[in-house]
């Protein structure tokens, strides 16, 4: 009987133990189901900040946008930056995904058969690797889309009560983001000594201008020091705190991170920070990183725009216009005003003319501006070049990032004394003070603010224009200027209306007296900080000579044909157009070629736009290379000395003749050139058309409705481009 009872009891217990089991693994299944994503789903439309999922075979095709390598903008097809990075071929398989902070740049590239396009800025990263589950983290089985319009999602159907555990364990805790912290008198006119007429030597400085944005344009990147986040509700808890963030929680849109997966997104966020001082270890991924691509971990939170639509200005996306790629931190103590965002230098009048009395009412002055502006890492960081006989930096951008140590600081700088050259003072802040290594930003506009005793000593016109050209906006803060009987002494009359960017009066203001300086704080600080009045902050959109060649052959069609015009008009009306700004001209080409309108013909973005519409259909073959010719001839022998020349060429099938050749010879005679295919376009060709593939001249697009996808990266590369040239 015992034995009975005995096998009995046994035959449960193992019977309770199968069972277990058997339900344990059907538990684990559950966990570690994937979802099933499309080739098109992109990063940005899934809400989840990490997740694990399979991709489908057939997502190498071109129509999946790639944007970056290594880390890719949210935008791009997931999938396709899998294969892109080669953690997946085009058979699929199963991926990590990362969401990490958007950057300020995208490099594009070749790899694994996909091409990525490159991007100046997104509000939003991510990384892909090998489909391994991190240890600790509890990975969705249904992925959270944006909104309906998203790429469909296969997810298994899931119990209530999964739901329920995979948030708990994935948290959903807050955390409140931590808020950051005498004597002499003498004027020029009247010096007891002569003044020894300086030996006038103008600047021989040749334009190779860089450029930063404002208005809308302009962005806000965090410096290398503030933490890299996703955005949960952890910025709408520091909203509360700090009243100027509230607008960036406002407009998150689809960037929003749910809430069951704060603790995720933090926990990535803290993988970026640590990648950053390692040099982006492998650890996000299952490939190597080039140490060219360690550099776009700089995080960047700010941007808040979503896909550019048909019709959206380009100053409405939010996008940068120079790649800001410097990986060392700014010595940040505070964040700043984050509504000012410039880079600033003070040009210090310390010539002797000025005395020892009114130099310390100018270094009170600076100190007053300082504390005023709210300077800080997000916020406007200033730098000071004093200048006499020779300018010199007391210190430049990145040295002070809280206003007590730069007032400190102002307040030991010694005067040099000597003569107010201000000429030589604007070249060589144009070409040494707004650099990377100095603490520019890039995404920042350049402001140079010159104080000047009297009228300088030597000429500023061409330091100036040269200056304005590379994108800096000059304005003159001129203290006691030249009486009747002193304007005689001075070298160049009405040096400051040929010195600042705009005579309108918003660039310059006269002081009667030094000690009426204390007035002019708030109004200086209110221009500097009003970057939609900034213009020359917007010079890679004034500087060019840009001419559009337009396949006008029998493939295109009337409707397509139209199609492009859409596109030269919506290129065309982002730039600053005159006959002093850019100049746009236009090639129509068959088997020949038609001069619609030149350079000079049209002077208005009004009158270019109406001619751009005027242009009629011709209809042909295709002969590309003979046109590349006859553009180079017609159009680019006519261009201004010291403009860009650029040329936009749109093409859709194989020419019929050589492009290599002509395309060549306009390289070599300065044409910047890009080429645009569409729909059967020669891919080759299209290299061999550009003057860099590499560096994203060559663009193709399967539709000819879907050219407006390249408006922006086509400015922006233009842009971006033109800041990456070193200042002469």
């Amino acid at each position: 009987m015992k034995a009975s009872v005995v096998v009995i009891f046994f035959g449960v217990f193992l019977t309770c133990t199968y069972a277990a089991k058997e339900a344990t693994k059907k538990i684990k299944k559950a966990k570690l189901y994937i979802p099933q994503i499309d080739c098109d789903a992109k990063a940005g439309k899934i809400i989840n900040p990490e997740f694990i999922a399979k991709c489908p075979p057939g997502c190498q095709d071109v129509k999946y946008r790639v944007y970056g390598t290594d880390i890719y903008a949210s935008f791009s097809s997931v999938c396709g930056a899998a294969i892109h990075s080669g953690i997946i071929d085009n058979t699929g398989g199963k991926i990590l995904v990362q969401k990490v902070a958007g950057h300020a740049g995208y490099r594009g590239s070749f790899s694994n058969g996909v091409r990525s396009l490159s991007l100046p800025r997104w509000r939003e990263s991510f990384l892909v690797s090998e489909g391994k589950p991190r240890k600790g983290v509890t990975y969705p089985s249904t992925l959270e889309y944006s909104s309906s319009k998203s790429t469909a999602v296969k997810p298994e159907p899931k119990k209530p009560e999964q739901d329920l555990k995979a948030l708990k364990s994935a948290g959903t805790t807050n955390t409140s983001e931590k808020a950051l912290e005498q004597g002499d008198t003498g004027r020029k006119g009247d010096q007891t000594s002569p003044v020894p007429t300086p030996t006038i030597q103008l600047a021989t400085t040749t334009p190779t201008p860089t450029s930063t944005t404002t208005d809308p344009f302009t962005t806000t990147p965090k410096p290398t020091t503030t933490p890299a986040t996703t955005r949960t509700t952890t910025a709408a808890a520091a909203a509360k705190s700090r009243p100027g963030l509230q607008h960036r929680v406002r407009d998150t849109g689809s960037s929003s991170v749910h809430p069951a997966y704060s603790s995720v997104a933090a926990a990535a966020s803290r993988q970026v920070q640590a990648a950053q001082g390692r040099g982006l270890n492998t650890a996000f991924r299952g490939t190597s990183t080039s140490a060219g691509n360690r550099n776009i971990l700089r995080p960047n939170t700010a941007m808040e725009t979503d896909l550019w639509k048909p019709g959206l200005s380009l100053f409405d996306t939010g996008f940068a216009s120079k790649e800001d790629l410097n990986p060392k931190p700014l010595e940040a103590t505070s964040q700043g005003n984050p509504s000012c965002k410039v880079d600033l230098s003070f040009l210090m009048d310390g010539s002797w003319s000025i005395g020892k009395r009114r130099f310390q009412l100018q270094k009170q002055f600076l100190g007053n501006v300082a504390q005023a502006l709210g300077i800080g890492s997000t916020g406007p960081l200033m730098g000071i070049v004093q200048y006499g006989d020779d300018p010199s930096t007391e210190f430049n951008l990145k040295t002070y990032a809280n206003p007590k140590d730069l007032r400190n600081a102002i307040e030991k700088i010694p005067q040099k004394g000597g003569l107010s050259n201000v000429g030589k003072a604007l070249s060589f802040v144009n070409k040494n003070f707004f650099s990377d290594a100095n603490g520019n930003r890039g995404g920042a506009p350049n402001v140079v603010v010159v104080m000047v005793d009297g009228w300088p000593t030597d000429r500023v016109e061409e330091a100036s224009r040269l200056a304005r050209e590379s994108g800096i906006n000059i304005f003159f803060v001129t203290i006691e200027a030249a009486a009747e009987n002193e304007k005689q002494n001075v070298i160049e009359p009405n040096f400051v209306d040929k010195a600042v960017c705009r005579t309108n009066g918003f660039y310059s203001i006269s002081v009667p007296s030094w000690f009426g300086l204390h007035k002019i704080v708030q109004p200086l600080v209110k221009r500097v900080c009003d970057t939609d009045r900034l213009v020359c902050s917007k010079t890679c959109l004034n500087s060019a000579d840009i001419g559009f060649v337009i396949d006008g052959s029998s493939s295109v069609g009337t409707g397509n044909f139209r199609t492009v015009l859409q596109f030269v008009a919506n290129i065309s009306k982002e730039f600053e157009i005159s006959d002093t700004d850019t100049r746009i001209g236009a090639v129509q080409y068959t088997y020949e070629q038609r001069l619609e309108f030149s350079f000079d013909k049209y002077s208005t973005k009004q009158d270019v736009l109406s001619a751009i519409k005027r242009i009629s259909y011709w209809s042909g073959g295709t002969s590309t290379g003979a046109a590349i010719s006859y553009t180079s001839e017609q159009l680019f022998t006519k261009s201004k000395p010291n403009k860009r020349k650029i040329m936009i060429l749109i093409t859709d099938g194989r020419s019929y003749d050589d492009v290599r050749v002509p395309a060549m010879a306009a390289h070599q005679n300065g044409v910047i050139a890009y080429s645009i295919g569409v729909a059967w376009a020669a891919q080759d060709e299209l290299e061999a058309i550009a003057t860099d593939p590499d560096k994203e001249h060559s663009f193709f697009v399967d539709e000819f409705d879907n050219l407006y996808q390249f408006v922006n990266p086509l400015i922006q590369n233009i842009c971006t481009e033109f800041n990456s040239q070193p200042r002469n």
